[in-house]
């Protein structure tokens, strides 16, 4: 819980203060603080959902806390493009503090609590993590089973104003319009695999699932010539659908590992394939003199799903494993 509180406080904090700065270098240093901050909460939130719900329930309650953590952004585009910028930050900064007002009666979950009273048991120990080549096994393909989405995020949709003029898609594309318009597919996608999962008792049938759907509108995304720039943002609803499996691949992380390093997984997880979206960058703006734009972004793309495929292919199923375990 000290880390999901701690988490509330640091972006809020730096949102709020964001509203005030008056010079490019504190805006950025806010920025950099807020993220930080922000890169604590999801992960955390999941593994307090995990081990606090019964097995049966457990991908309903990861699907809710992270489809509406997307309306979120969704809420923030409105406010962004609504509001002068400064009361868009105030704004978020407001609501991140009443989030943690409201958050302060929350208690540790019963089997994390249970963890915190022995004292021979080495919680959030990287060592453990990674010293040990099963978990370190399990680490890495949880970590690649995600890449697909931020390859969607940081490469398809931030670049989509130059992907589409190539393509020849008509009228102008906006990345901001299109990453909102990707959200909105995404926070149907988060509740529509999560009963997925809960109705195939499957997390990686579930994944797989809507993999593939990522897939074929990733494939209709590069195929848009001759679309309206409405249409295009329609293609990218449905893409944000296609990989709306966020929470399963988070949750899929969380119930990979015992009590005492379940959260240090969940929280780090999510960040390494956010942080996935540097290298992708760097190959593609590598291949683009080259290949050219889109062929640079197609063939990553058939890179990084054969890896995340194989990756789901090799983890273990975990719909009904009990988390009341040590590593």
């Amino acid at each position: 819980m000290s880390v999901l509180f701690g988490s509330i406080l640091l972006y809020s904090t730096a949102n709020l203060l964001n509203a005030f700065v008056e010079t490019i270098p504190a805006y950025a240093f806010l920025r950099f603080v807020a993220g930080v901050g922000l890169a604590g909460e999801l992960g955390a939130a999941i593994t307090l959902v995990s081990e606090s719900l019964p097995t049966r329930l457990r991908g309903y309650g990861t699907s809710l806390v992270a489809a509406f953590g997307i309306c979120g952004a969704l809420l923030a585009g409105y406010v962004g493009e609504s509001f002068d910028w400064k009361v868009a930050y105030f704004v978020g900064g407001v609501l991140g503090l009443a989030l943690l007002v409201l958050r302060v009666k929350m208690h540790e979950s019963s089997l994390f609590a249970n963890t915190q009273k022995d004292d021979t048991v080495k919680r959030g120990d990287l060592g453990m993590l990674l010293g040990d080549r099963g978990r370190l096994k399990r680490y890495l393909l949880c970590i690649l089973i995600g890449i697909p989405l931020w390859y969607a995020v940081g490469l398809l949709i931030t670049f989509s104003p130059e992907i589409a003029a190539v393509i020849g898609v008509e009228g102008e594309v906006s990345a901001g319009r299109g990453i909102l318009m990707f959200y909105a597919g995404l926070a149907v996608g988060d509740l529509t695999s999560g009963l997925i999962s809960q109705k195939l008792q499957s997390r990686r049938g579930a994944t797989l699932i809507f993999m593939l759907i990522a897939a074929l509108t990733t494939g209709l995304y590069f195929f848009a010539e001759g679309f309206t720039s409405t249409q295009f943002y329609g293609v990218c609803v449905l893409m944000g659908f296609g990989y709306g499996y966020w929470a399963l691949f988070v949750t899929i992380a969380a119930e990979q590992f015992g009590t005492n390093l379940r959260a240090t997984v969940a929280i780090s997880v999510p960040n390494f394939v956010r942080g996935a979206v540097v290298p992708l960058t760097i190959i593609f703006q590598a291949l683009g003199p080259h290949l050219g734009v889109i062929a640079s972004a197609a063939w990553i793309g058939v890179g990084v799903f054969t890896i995340s495929l194989l990756a789901l292919y090799a983890i273990e199923e975990t719909f009904h494993k009990d988390l009341q375990y040590l590593e």
